[in-house]
This record gives structure tokens, sequence and C-alpha cells, in this order.
């Protein structure tokens, strides 16, 4: 066996094949053998599927969508296992096991996801999790994990609008709040003053443009903005008050702190939300309650 430390001629680089390393592909079943299945790809390039991940009824001529990656012998591999991150990818990831040249993380297939010590912030332990980016290594082509997350992140100004929805993966968290990946691609921070529910490293949460800086990075809120805000609440404390006997003891007067422990949102939504329906007549309101009418 030849060790990625060994090899000196690189595998061929993913803009070179049309069959993606370290990606999920639509392949075709071209032959059966008694190990598995050769599945192909539009340009006949061939990779085994071993017998283990084949699904059930699969014959010559089938659509396959499998995950293509190197086995332990460095040859290309196909499996129907589903990664928990694929190339390009940022994602949490747990340390499986580490040896003298790195981590090794699991990310769903049998062989784990390598990040040498070169790419590690500080030095990984074992079943410790960290937010990595996967990638093809540069001189190797083979795959690999970083955690030196900023120098994957896109540094092109982003195209959103105030309000827009967007996947954020919370990254770590600092004196001012949380940095988050904003859709696999930006530096965005969600602000500890905008936070009315606990969030944790490696969370997937949707959330909301607050805005776009200067620097192109981006002010997130975790809750939809504006008007789009208080009506969504408004319907949400509806709907609780109908299901816990119509009242409520928190009111225009309430603790900020009561209220983001009880429904996760600010005072000025909530208050915002109350005043909604108490002009559809909907409820009464109080200093310190809130009652259906």
């Amino acid at each position: 066996m030849v060790s990625w430390k060994q090899r000196k001629k690189p595998l061929t680089s993913n803009s070179e094949r049309k069959m993606i390393l370290g990606k999920i592909n639509r392949l075709t079943v071209k032959k059966r053998v008694d190990f598995g299945l050769y599945l192909a790809d539009d340009k006949g390039e061939e990779v085994l599927l071993p017998k283990r991940y084949v699904p059930q009824g699969s014959q010559i001529g089938d659509s396959i969508d499998a995950l293509v990656y190197l086995d332990e012998d460095e040859k290309l591999v196909a499996t129907t296992e589903k990664p928990l991150a694929q190339v390009g990818d940022f994602a949490y990831l747990q340390v499986a096991w580490v040896n003298q040249y790195g981590a090794f993380l699991k990310w769903g297939p049998m062989k784990d996801l390598f990040c040498p010590f070169r790419e590690q912030k500080m030095r990984m332990e074992i079943g410790n999790s960290y937010i990595v980016h996967v990638h093809i290594d540069e001189e190797s082509y083979r795959l690999m994990a970083s955690a030196k997350i900023e120098k994957f992140l896109d540094t092109e100004m982003p195209d959103y609008r105030h309000g827009d929805e967007v996947e954020a993966l919370v990254w770590q968290k600092t004196e001012l709040g949380f940095k988050v990946i904003v859709d696999n691609r930006y530096a965005g921070l969600v602000y500890k003053d905008q936070i009315f529910r606990h969030i944790h490293t490696g969370d997937r949460l949707t959330a909301y443009i607050d805005q776009v800086r200067d620097d192109g990075k981006l002010d997130i809120t975790l809750q939809p903005t504006g008007r789009q805000q208080t009506e969504q609440f408004s319907a949400q404390l509806l709907e609780w008050l109908r299901k816990n006997g119509g009242h409520c003891d928190l009111g225009d007067k309430s603790p900020a702190e009561e209220i983001a422990e009880k429904f996760a949102v600010s005072k000025k939504t909530f208050k915002r939300a109350i005043g909604d329906l108490y002009k559809q007549r909907l409820v009464t309101i109080t200093d310190h309650s809130v009652t259906l009418v």
C-alpha cells in the first residue's frame, strides 16, 4: 500500500474528470460482478460499488446516486452511504482517531476523513467535534478536512437584501455573539442581544439577513425581520393562548428577559404582536398579561 505521504504523482483532479471525487454522483450500472456493481459516468469512467452497498433490485442500466471517494488502497470506490459533508461543504465532525500525521473524522463512509496537523487550529482530540471544510488537497488530490475555516470562505460581496432567509451553521462563540457560516459560503455574525434561545457550535439554523456590511460580512438574526416577524409571532402567540387556557402572564411592562425565556423573541416583537392582536379585538392587554377575548 502506498501512503498519502509516499505518493509523488497526484491523482487526476476533479477538473479533469466527469466523476467528481468527494461528491454524490449520478452513475449508471454497467456490469455486475460477484463483489458488487461497476458504475460508470457519462464519459465511461468506471468505479466499483461494493456488494454491501448495492441497493436491492439494482439492474444493468439503472441510475444510482453514489458518493465517490478513495479506499484504503487509494483506488476510486463508490458507496451509497450518505456523507455528513461533501467536497466544498462546511460541517461539524467528530474525531474518531489520531495518529502521528493528524486526525481522522467521522463523516459517514467507512473510511474516515483526514485532517492533517497543519490544517488544525488546535490539536484535535478523540471524541471532540470541530467545524471543518471538506476539500481536495491541491498537492495530492485527496479528500481532506481543514479547521482553518477563514481561508475557504467566499470574499466576494454577498448579493443579499435585508430580510432574506438563509441557512446558518453556528461556527464559534465570541464576545459579540456567535460567528456563523451563511449558506455554506459567507461569514456572518449573530449578536448576543439578538439571541433568545440556546444555540451551540454545529447547529444548523434558519436565519435572516439583518444587513450586509461594507466589508461584505453579514449581520444575521435568527428571527424574521420587520413586519414578517410581527405577523409570524402574532400567529404563534394566538395559537399558544388557545392551547394554554387563553391567558399569558406577560404584558407591556414585563421584563424582556422573561419574554425571551418564554417565547424566544425580543420585547419589541412581543409588544408589536400583542398590539396587532388587540387591534383585531382578539385579546385584551394589561401591563402584565394578555388574555383572549
